[in-house]
């Protein structure tokens, strides 16, 4: 049900408290469940019409600071 859908079945405990993490951060910055994934959407849209880009290597996350704060992380590597 709801928690195979967020913890997923034979996930470890770390990648179980990501997702949790994830969640509430989300919903404490009034995010859409899939933000991140409409974010990477919008970046390979936009960054595919630039040759020097590898858009399907495109990163984004949103990652939980030492300091208590949440930071949106993207990655657009160039082509080699």
């Amino acid at each position: 049900m709801i928690w195979e859908l967020l913890f997923g079945r034979g996930k470890s405990k770390d990648e179980a408290k990501k997702r949790l993490t994830l969640v509430l951060s989300y919903e404490r910055k009034g995010l859409p469940p899939n933000f991140v994934d409409r974010l990477k959407d919008d970046l390979i849209y936009v960054f595919s019409k630039y040759p020097q880009f590898e858009v399907r290597k495109i990163e984004v996350d949103i990652k939980r600071e030492k300091e208590g704060f949440d930071e949106l992380w993207i990655s657009i590597p160039f082509r080699q």
